[in-house]
């Protein structure tokens, strides 16, 4: 293991020239980090991740074991990726065709969790706190605070800032059980009240 400035990056991982790591990053096993990416302050990259050029990681990122984020993708701070989840960045690929300057950019916003094994199709928005649960395949915009499953993904509920799934009563108000926030329910929206 080595330790360079004030961020760690363990022996096998590759860390190209020209990147931004912040510091309190830890960059684990044989992960690749590639040119023009930015890791923001106290991230962690777990072991075989793949961080393509130009990623952006806010700060406190949590990026899970196998994970592939590609040029295109942005994650907001405190945003959670689970084990082997994937992001994509062309619709359309084909191996003989470059679509390199067809990126679609995909962002990811702050405190959002996206679950093992989840696909996120390029040019979608994950609104802030939404929760992708394990497994999902992600087709379009994600409201703030939404829970979607399955394939493609369809909205479930809603969650609080804690994660936890919200019920709404008669006056279209949630506590979350966690961390006793309150949420309102208005016009298909949820705003925190607390």
């Amino acid at each position: 293991m080595s330790q360079e400035k004030d961020y760690f990056i363990h022996e096998t991982a590759v860390v190209d020239d020209g990147c931004e790591i912040g510091s309190g990053t830890k960059i684990w096993h044989f992960s690749h980090i590639m040119p023009e990416s930015k890791i923001g302050l106290n991230c962690n990259i777990g072991q075989n991740v793949v961080i393509s050029p130009q990623v952006i990681l806010g700060n406190n990122v949590k990026v899970q074991n196998n994970v592939s984020v590609y040029t295109g993708a942005e994650c907001e701070d405190d945003v959670f990726l689970g084990p082997s989840a994937v992001f994509t960045n062309v619709i359309n690929p084909r191996s003989a065709v470059n679509r390199r300057n067809q990126y679609q950019k995909t962002l990811v916003k702050k405190g959002a969790t996206i679950g093992a094994n989840a696909t996120i199709v390029c040019g979608n928005t994950i609104g802030e706190y939404a929760l992708i649960g394990a497994g999902a395949v992600v087709t379009k915009d994600v409201p703030a605070f939404a829970l979607l499953v399955g394939n493609p993904a369809k909205q479930m509920g809603w969650v609080s800032t804690h994660g936890c799934k919200l019920e709404f009563g008669a006056d279209q108000t949630a506590t979350c059980p966690e961390s006793h926030e309150k949420y309102q329910l208005k016009e298909g929206k949820i705003e925190p009240l607390t």
